[in-house]
């Protein structure tokens, strides 16, 4: 039996072991900002614990299965063109970039889509303009730290970046893929992402986690694997992003992620996040409006089976008059799965005249599975229209009968009303190919049930 000390001692010896593998991943550009960056959020690691369930964010959450890997950082694999062709969108066919174990892959990306005003690339793309400045936006988020974005920055050796002028507004969606080989051996993988959207520019952002497997590569067995991601975007005035986060990692793996977003004046970000892979996976979104007349909207979609764990966090701070901030999360859940959706939303005295909506709708396909869900408004300012709520329910049985009356069968009736309350997210995807290939995955899974 683990005493608190033993459990404590033990973890303080994990979270070294995960920092010394960071401090051994040496950055691939000798920049002094970067190494910066990294020994301060060494020093912050040091000072910080790795969540457990006793904590209040992380209590329905059980990180232990994650504790017990012996995880080495993620080793360079050679991949082919064949293989990464099936994960690109149509939209995006000349405008990715590819990240294989969080690491750059020039030879498998392509920007010749995109047109001058914006650049594309990782860190060793920027121009000496664009690497003075960058020491402004990387790692300079204000939204809350935390152990594993910590150990993100004590690790960052590269990342994406995507830096778009004032005024451009692209036409051609970005797709950044982060892929994941499987290996014979636990892997922990740090993908990192840098959006900077200049004022009054557009653009449409996929951000994409899958995995290659052994019927790609050959290996003899796929060990489990982390996923760290971190990924902060800025938005100055008037700026317009579309973000869309997929998440498909392999069924054994663990994903956390973490999304810092910053909006200036006038500035409008969508998110459209969906999960569907991993044994556990964390994602927590923070925006924080700097400005007046802000628009956030947050669409997101979780389903799972088995014995998968998903767990959302989203933090959103009104802080200026005129804010609107608009959220639909549905997550389906079936087998002994577990749904988590802990949504706040901060209004502050000084943000007079915001509106903010917050709603968790969760349908529960077995018995056995479970969500725990908590919406909070946090108001304080007097003159606002704020409004959140959550439903939890099951397949109803007189729509089920109505559509049995109509000649489908019993399956077929379960599938079209899961296909349907899925539908209301997918469809607030702006890309065809992504929303039709999300769609048949969740009929897929629906088809499993």
């Amino acid at each position: 039996m683990n005493t608190p000390t033993v459990q404590t001692n033990r973890l303080e010896n994990y979270l070294n072991h995960l920092l010394e593998q960071c401090q051994a991943n040496s950055p691939l550009i000798d920049a002094d900002y970067l190494h910066t960056l990294r020994k301060n959020a060494v020093s912050q690691v040091q000072e910080l614990t790795l969540p457990k369930k006793k904590d209040e964010e992380w209590r329905f959450t059980d990180l232990s299965k994650l504790y017990e890997l012996d995880l080495t950082i993620g080793k360079t694999e050679a991949v082919s063109k064949n293989i990464i062709d099936q994960f690109i969108l149509p939209e995006a066919k000349q405008s990715y970039l590819v990240f294989v174990n969080g690491e750059y892959a020039s030879e498998l990306s392509n920007v010749s889509a995109l047109s001058e005003g914006v650049s594309v690339g990782n860190l060793s793309h920027l121009s000496d303009a664009q690497t003075e400045k960058i020491v402004n936006y990387l790692g300079k988020s204000e939204g809350e730290k935390d152990t594993f974005s910590a150990l993100n920055t004590a690790g960052l050796s590269d990342a994406a970046v995507i830096w778009i002028n004032k005024n451009v507004v692209l036409e051609t969606p970005i797709m950044v893929l982060f892929l994941a080989v499987s290996s014979e051996t636990a892997s922990l993988i740090q993908p990192r992402t840098l959006v900077i959207a200049e004022t009054g520019s557009s653009a449409t952002l996929v951000e994409y986690y899958g995995t290659i497997t052994e019927q790609s590569l050959y290996v003899k067995q796929n060990e489990p694997y982390f996923t760290n991601s971190v990924t902060e975007i800025c938005l100055d005035g008037n700026a317009h992003i579309n973000h869309n986060r997929i998440q498909r990692e392999l069924g054994n793996s663990f994903h956390i992620g973490r999304s810092i977003i910053t909006q200036n004046q006038d500035s409008h970000y969508t998110c459209n996040e969906i999960n569907l892979g991993a044994k556990v996976s964390r994602h927590t979104l923070q925006i924080i409006q700097n400005g007046t007349q802000t628009e956030s909207n947050l669409n997101g979609l979780t389903m799972i089976g088995n014995e998968q764990v998903a767990d959302t966090h989203t933090a959103v701070c009104l802080s200026h008059p005129h804010g609107v901030t608009h959220q639909l999360h549905k997550c389906i859940m079936d087998g002994n799965s577990r749904g988590v959706f802990n949504g706040k939303i901060f209004v502050p005295k000084p943000a007079q005249l915001t509106s903010a909506t917050q709603l968790n709708r969760n349908l529960l396909l077995s018995t056995k599975a479970r969500i725990n869900t908590k919406p909070e408004l946090q108001i304080t300012a007097d003159n606002v229209k704020c409004s959140h709520g959550a439903t939890i329910s099951q397949l109803e049985a007189d729509e089920l009968f109505y559509l049995q009356s109509r000649g489908l069968n019993e399956s077929d009736a379960r599938h079209l009303l899961i296909d349907a309350f899925a539908a209301e997210i997918l469809e607030r995807i702006p890309l065809d190919s992504l929303q039709q290939s999300l769609t048949k995955c969740v009929v897929a899974q629906t088809t499993e049930v």
